[in-house]
């Protein structure tokens, strides 16, 4: 421990407020957007990302807040603010991101992709043409599907599902020689595409129709003999969050079937509304849903553009897009068809995506098809479903294996998908358990015990990512290949817990919240104070998503304080003030946002020249460290420990093109490029690397080069 007291500062200074830390990540995200630097259809994708992040920051973390004020829980935050308090400030910053979003949209991002040939229009920009061809398609593809929901004292408001499109439809009626004005609802379905493209003889043009403008402009067939007066798109956004008590439901998978069905309609927190809607209208909206005029949102422009993401597919130019690129095999394990005989030899650390996932796919499909391998266990939080991972399982079964799948049926958002593959798997034989009452499983391990030819061996995978293909292509994490007997007797004392009932029994190797890792972050972080005091080397860089828990920040302050150089890398949520005089001028802080979503956890402890480097699932926050299964493994391979702090770490800590600096009041700015300097992108930086040691060990074994395709613009 150290040696004197820090200064203790009162904590609205020590803290920086979560939920506006969150949105001053999403305007990270949203700068992508607006760089002019960045291609085009990745500003696009940028923007849908920034709306998309939002509906589950009013899904989640608004709801909270509002469920908060409504229990009249008035226990203030870290830094010093109560519910209401706090939800006042996020909507004032809510809003301004919203705006500048939407000026982005119609100022920036419309018209340039006008002056690239892709166009969204409304009804009076089409042709006759054109309205031939979206009349036919509107009869045959969307009228049969659509229900008018008439509003009246027979016909109640009707239940609308949560970020579901709709249309509010004023119109007048004639009864019994009376005229009468009424309010009708239509939902745009769901089933349908949101974008309507128009055909055109040129591939290169890319002419959409808003499904929604298109229901509008034939409102007259869903109503006849009435009189439209005008209609308007609305979104109402809902409290998501799953209530299970489960030490009370006797079947977990059935319980979150049914809370799904809850979340679909549960309480409103958002209104979203089209700029041009009456004041009336929106007042009778808001009162329907028991919303406050502060939680109505006026968009000027498509609402829920996250179903803009369809534009990105199709035959574009290669320049509005980044450059195509192929992770290659790492450099390792390439031409090595047994990875088990690879493995047994070393460890293999994988840096994806810049080296291909898929040799850890490869690694469950020879486990699956090996006849020495007897049994495979592995935790699945979001795979996505994919074939190649959830069929090896199932070959598994079938090649008579003993499988066991360790599934988070609560996984955010993924639970409708995780419940259908589970059965799934469950129906193929594969032994599938939910984990233990009370925590997500959030670690990602697979286990694979074989019978090797000089005994019993286990083979282990350890990662920081999900055991899905597709996102391992667009977020970056690390992967351990590993045999070393330590961490398969951990592996395996590890699902043991997981799958039977049994108490932890500690480790030799990995640190496993919630049992330990709390207490182990803080006997690190002391170690680096007592190094620091006694003269020795001293320095930690940490690698995350977030950094929200108190006790580490506060323990943070004091190494800072004691002379301990800090560095952290946090992608989004960052609740410590780095730059305070007195408690934190060590620190430092940045994030980094760019074509590839930051996902490792990596902790680096100088330790008096004697570097520890752990990699992991877990952020630094409350419900990682104490609410979820978690797993940090060590890398003990020296070569893997250089390469995490010298090749990866140092490397992001150079970047001076993507990185953000943490300000003390919590804003991020992007420091000026010295005179002179070179400017440093450490994702592009991996990606060039990745392709030139792929190219060396081609050229060492004599092989042509592969070929990477790109598509030659005209």
């Amino acid at each position: 421990m150290p040696k004197s007291q820090p200064n203790v500062a009162p904590a609205p200074v020590r803290y920086l407020n979560r939920e506006l830390s969150w949105l001053e990540f999403n305007q990270r995200v949203l700068d992508e957007a607006l760089n002019p630097a960045t291609p085009l259809l990745e500003r696009m994708k940028f923007f849908c990302i920034t709306a998309s992040n939002l509906d589950e920051f009013f899904e989640v973390r608004v709801a909270s807040l509002k469920q908060e004020i409504e229990d009249n829980v008035n226990l203030r935050t870290p830094d010093g603010r109560t519910p209401a308090e706090t939800l006042r400030e996020v909507t004032i910053r809510v809003r301004r991101l919203v705006d500048d979003a939407y000026r982005c949209w119609r100022e920036q991002l419309k018209p340039a992709m006008a002056k690239h040939g892709i166009r969204f229009l409304d009804a009076a920009e089409l042709d006759e043409e054109d309205h031939r061809w979206a009349d036919a398609y509107y009869r045959t593809k969307v009228h049969p599907v659509l229900t008018p929901l008439a509003i009246d004292p027979s016909h109640p408001f009707p239940q609308l599902l949560n970020k579901s499109l709709n249309l509010i439809v004023r119109l007048t009626a004639t009864h019994t020689g009376e005229v009468r004005r009424r309010l009708a609802v239509v939902q745009v379905p769901r089933v349908l595409p949101r974008l309507v493209r128009l055909p055109r003889p040129e591939a290169r043009e890319h002419d959409y129709v808003f499904l929604a403008d298109l229901i509008g402009a034939h409102l007259a067939d869903l109503f006849p003999g009435t009189q439209i007066e005008g209609w308007w798109t609305f979104r109402v956004t809902r409290n998501s969050e799953l209530y299970i008590d489960e030490e009370e439901v006797p079947n977990l998978l059935k319980a979150v079937e049914n809370e799904l069905h809850n979340r679909r309609k549960g309480d409103a927190v958002r209104l979203e509304i089209a700029a041009d809607c009456p004041a009336d209208i929106r007042a009778e909206l808001l009162d329907t849903f028991s919303l406050a005029e502060h939680d109505l949102y006026v968009i000027d422009g498509p609402l829920n553009p996250t179903r803009l993401m369809a534009v990105l597919d199709g035959d574009h130019a290669p320049e509005l897009h980044d450059p195509r690129f192929v992770a290659p095999v790492a450099a390792s394990l390439r031409d090595r068809e047994d990875l088990f005989a690879a493995i047994r030899e070393r460890d293999h650390l994988l840096h994806h995506p810049y080296e291909s996932f898929n040799s850890v796919v490869e690694f469950l499909e020879q486990a699956a098809a090996d006849p020495k391998v007897l049994a495979i266990k592995q935790t699945l939080y979001r795979t996505g479903g994919d074939q190649r991972i959830i069929g090896a399982l199932m070959s598994a079964v079938t090649n008579g294996k003993q499988v066991t799948a360790v599934v988070e049926l609560k996984a955010r958002f993924d639970e409708a998908n995780n419940i259908r593959w589970a059965r799934a798997l469950e129906e193929a034989g594969v032994h599938v358990v939910y984990g233990l009452v009370g925590y997500k499983i959030h670690c990602k391990v697979a286990l694979v015990v074989r019978a090797d030819d000089d005994g019993i061996r286990r083979y282990v995978h350890l990662g920081t990512g999900n055991y899905n293909p597709s996102t391992a292509k667009l977020y970056t994490d690390l992967s351990l290949l590993t045999c070393r007997p330590d961490f398969g007797e951990d592996a395996t004392n590890l699902f043991n817990l997981l799958t039977g009932i049994c108490q932890f029994q500690g480790t030799r190797k990995l640190v496993v919240a919630h049992f330990q890792m709390h207490d182990r972050i803080l006997e690190l972080i002391a170690r680096e104070i007592s190094h620091a005091e006694e003269g020795l080397p001293a320095r930690i860089v940490v690698k995350m998503n977030a950094l929200v828990e108190e006790q580490i920040i506060d323990a943070l302050y004091r190494a800072s304080q004691a002379g301990v150089k800090i560095d952290l890398i946090i992608r989004g949520i960052c609740c410590l003030r780095p730059g305070v005089p007195g408690l934190s001028e060590n620190i430092t802080v940045r994030s980094i946002v760019d074509r590839f979503l930051e996902h490792a956890r990596v902790w680096w402890f100088e330790n008096a020249r004697q570097p520890e480097v752990f990699v992991g699932s877990a952020d630094w926050m409350p419900r990682n460290l104490f609410r979820r299964i978690e797993v940090v493994f060590p890398v003990e391979d020296g070569n893997l420990r250089d390469r995490i702090t010298g090749e990866i770490l140092e490397r992001q800590l150079a970047d001076n093109v993507k990185a953000r600096h943490l300000q003390p009041d919590g804003t991020y700015v992007t420091p000026p490029l010295p005179k002179g300097a070179k400017a440093r992108r450490s994702q592009s930086e991996f990606m060039e690397m990745a392709l030139a040691q792929s190219q060396a060990k081609l050229r060492k074994n004599n092989k042509p080069a592969p070929m990477v395709l790109r598509k030659r613009p005209k």
